[in-house]
């Protein structure tokens, strides 16, 4: 058995808990990040310290969606938060979703203890800040390969429910493609223009966005347009 240690108030020191997926071998890997120098530096990471033998990268969710429907998966995906086409844990839900057995790891230098929270209820397996060393990068890495869920302590640690974690909850329950279409309606974009984007039927288009507002228990596109704001990082730091 694993022995969790006990933190004191206020700090972020990560550690494992007992296993709670399937052990797996991190042979592939692949990175979501948009900054090529971080990627580079991190690939050097996987690839050395870590022991994975093949890392590529790729710059947007978008890209990273694309891979998985032509490719199959890789042994772990280490995501980025701040990414160009994506807001907030929409990004998390959606790669979840593709890749429902895949181990993900988040990299990034939100560490806020709320946004960690999240994050493993949107189902992360680990979470690592960008600005750990290598050691800690190994042992979040082989945490992972045990099967094993890597982040802050306090953030393992019970917690209430907040309005964010419904929101979450309840994203989870939307397809691939309702998770894009909510993403469009975000940035302001009709049925009409979701249809021309996507190349799909604006009858269709319409169809899903009832199922979306069913789905998160709003009555109109802006609720849902809200309800989607609340699991953003903007409203998790807001959070009492």
């Amino acid at each position: 058995m694993i022995i969790i240690r006990h933190s004191s108030p206020g700090t972020h020191t990560n550690v494992p808990v007992r296993p709670l997926f399937d052990p797996v071998e991190l042979r592939s890997a692949l990175i979501v990040d948009d900054h090529p120098l971080f990627c580079d530096a991190l690939a050097m990471t996987l690839t050395g310290p870590v022991g994975i033998h093949s890392v590529d990268s790729v710059g947007t969710l978008d890209a990273a969606l694309s891979r998985l429907d032509r490719e199959a998966p890789p042994d772990v995906i280490v995501l980025d938060l701040n990414l160009p086409d994506v807001n907030g844990l929409d990004g998390v839900v959606r790669l979840r979703q593709a890749a429902p057995k895949t181990p993900i790891v988040v990299v990034s230098s939100l560490d806020e203890l709320k946004v960690v929270r999240a994050l493993l209820k949107a189902g992360i397996n680990g979470f690592v800040p960008k600005h750990a060393n290598r050691d800690e990068f190994r042992a979040a890495f082989a945490a992972i390969a045990r099967g094993e869920v890597y982040a802050p302590q306090m953030a393992l640690e019970p917690g209430g429910a907040s309005l964010s974690d419904e929101a979450v909850a309840r994203l989870a329950l939307l397809t691939r493609q309702q998770a894009k279409i909510l993403q469009l309606v975000c940035a302001g974009l009709m049925n009409k223009q979701i249809a021309y984007e996507l190349s799909i039927a604006e009858t269709t288009v319409k169809a899903h966005v009832t199922a979306i507002m069913r789905k998160l228990g709003v009555q109109t596109r802006m609720q849902a347009v809200l309800f989607a704001q609340e699991a953003s990082f903007a409203a998790l730091a807001l959070e009492d």
